[in-house]
């Protein structure tokens, strides 16, 4: 499982790590509350409150769904409103666990349960109302993002999560009447335990075999996986490869003069730029160019799929801590992620723009003289001649072979000392 979790610094890493927790305790609240297992010496942390109270509520059931219902409200405001979510993801959770926070202290100063973890009936029924009312806020969002056309089945996954939540609350309650009602019979008691343990394995298992962790990929599911892998998101979603390569074009000579915006577009010459801009360990810029021709591909009708493209960009380059954060003005920054419409047209304009003037006075200058260029134009020409090395690998050298000292490169005199 530890190898299915993505390592990014966003949401979709630690809120399924916070499930994984909840749904251990989860399981190991029922073993303890219910008494599965015998110890000869009580302890204090055999408490029941402890377990049956806090594990099982805020921290188990209460923090799964919270997780969820933080999952499908970041869908909602990404795919209805077609902004950003207004809170972060932790804010939002620890907002929506309150509520569990409360009900858990209520009961530990009231301290209503009997030696067997048992409460009231009226207890009982408030404590399950709050089960539900969380299930019910999950069929709220689900119902408010039904008409979007998801490309990852996120729907499907969230209502197979509502039913399985559903269900298992039903299970318990019936679990808990049964054992209440009789208790003279053993056999009875057993029965309703062991209802109980298999619908919360059921429940987790579940949960993890339909993740909606990110409205983009599965960030960690159970199944096997039968689909394509892909390496873009452009691949992801279906987007042709940017870039125009014409045959007249992958055999003329490339002119230095000829502006950047107009060069970019030969998807060649963009590829070789692109391998130097990384091996001066400045290549966000033209990986974000690259990035945002393929959003600028998908039609203005298809929203849900230019919204798909324009979240990964910013998550990718945009965001503070982004992996490859590009470098623009904080005033640009702050129009993009403060956007009103995420599948806007103009929506990564100026940021592009600033961009450029940077490629320009840095990486452009140092590109021509480098062996990346120098190879280039041998391709060229050795394509003019064989017209069949058109499919052939051209860029089989030293990512960091170059005959000019980059000046972006912030490591370049550590290389040195190390030399």
């Amino acid at each position: 499982m530890i190898h299915k979790i993505p390592r990014s610094k966003g949401s979709s890493f630690w809120l399924v790590a916070i499930q994984v927790i909840a749904s251990l305790n989860l399981l190991f609240s029922i073993v303890m509350a219910l008494n599965f297992l015998k110890f000869r010496k009580r302890h204090w942390w055999r408490s029941c409150y402890l377990w049956a109270v806090w594990i099982e509520g805020p921290l188990g059931f209460g923090l799964l769904l919270s997780c969820r219902i933080t999952q499908i409200f970041q869908l909602y405001y990404i795919f209805v409103k077609r902004r950003l979510p207004p809170l972060r993801s932790y804010i939002f959770l620890l907002l929506i666990l309150l509520p569990w926070i409360a009900l858990a202290a209520v009961i530990q100063i009231k301290k209503p349960l009997n030696d067997r973890c048992h409460m009231g009936t009226l207890w009982i029924i408030l404590v399950m109302g709050l089960h539900a009312l969380y299930v019910v806020a999950l069929i709220a969002f689900a119902g408010a993002v039904h008409h979007v056309e998801f490309r990852f089945h996120e729907l499907k996954d969230l209502w197979r999560g509502i039913l399985v939540s559903s269900a298992s609350i039903g299970i318990w309650v019936a679990a808990y009447v049964m054992n209440e009602v009789r208790e003279d019979i053993s056999s009875l008691e057993i029965a309703s335990r062991f209802l109980l343990l298999v619908m919360t394995s059921v429940l987790v298992l579940a949960f993890f075999s339909f993740s909606i962790s990110q409205p983009l990929v599965s960030v960690m599911s159970l199944r096997k996986k039968n689909q394509k892998e892909y390496k873009t998101m452009s691949q992801a979603l279906g987007i042709p490869d940017s870039g125009i390569l014409l045959q007249r074009e992958s055999t003329s000579i490339l002119d230095p003069n000829e502006p950047l915006e107009k060069l970019l577009l030969n998807r060649r010459f963009r590829q070789s730029f692109m391998e130097f801009a990384d091996s001066c360990l400045a290549g966000e810029s033209v990986h974000f160019y690259d990035e945002v021709q393929h959003f600028d591909k998908i039609p203005i009708q298809d929203s849900v799929r230019r919204i798909y493209m324009a979240r990964h960009i910013i998550e990718k380059y945009i965001a503070a801590g982004a992996p490859m954060e590009v470098n623009i003005s904080h005033r640009i920054r702050q129009e993009i992620l403060n956007t009103n419409d995420l599948s806007h047209t103009d929506l990564f304009k100026n940021a592009l723009g600033e961009l450029m003037q940077l490629m320009k006075l840095n990486l452009a200058r140092d590109y021509w003289s480098s062996m990346y260029f120098m190879k280039l134009q041998e391709d060229i020409r050795m394509r003019a001649v064989d017209p069949e090395m058109e499919h052939a690998s051209g860029w089989n050298f030293s990512p960091r072979l170059s005959s000019v000292h980059c000046s972006d490169d912030p490591f370049q005199n550590e290389h040195t000392e190390l030399r």
